[in-house]
């Protein structure tokens, strides 16, 4: 494990994910998958979002759309309540899945779209973002 890298990728995964997320996968963390969480730490955040080359903003939106396009759709929820801490508009969003349907299928973008309108109607009812 490189020090300087996992300690900025745990700045930076405080920063886009929030204290409460990081928290709560830190407080689960097993002897099982503490080597799978200092490799996303390190190589996720403190390697691919930690570099300064594009915004949070652009790489939420990537992010999205990657996991759309792939149909990782389990990590949808917890990237687009990162968008109101990377500045990533709804607007922002809805280009990234329209790509997504042009390029890797309507259906993924479809569940993706589905997935966001739940996770945005959440944050409204929690007070986290605005209508």
């Amino acid at each position: 494990m490189t020090q300087d890298r996992y300690t900025r990728g745990m700045q930076v995964r405080r920063q886009v994910l929030g204290d409460a997320h990081v928290n709560r996968a830190e407080d689960t963390k097993t002897a099982l998958d503490q080597p799978f969480q200092e490799l996303i730490t390190e190589a996720a955040w403190g390697t691919v979002w930690a570099s300064d080359r594009i915004s949070l903003r652009e790489r939420s939106m990537l992010t999205l759309a990657l996991l759309a396009a792939t149909g990782n759709f389990d990590e949808i929820p917890m990237h687009i309540r990162a968008t109101a801490r990377t500045g990533a508009s709804r607007e922002d969003v809805l280009e990234a899945f329209q790509h997504v349907a042009i390029y890797a299928g309507a259906p993924r973008a479809n569940h993706a779209l589905k997935l966001a309108k739940q996770i945005y109607a959440e944050m409204e009812r929690e007070g986290g973002e605005p209508a």
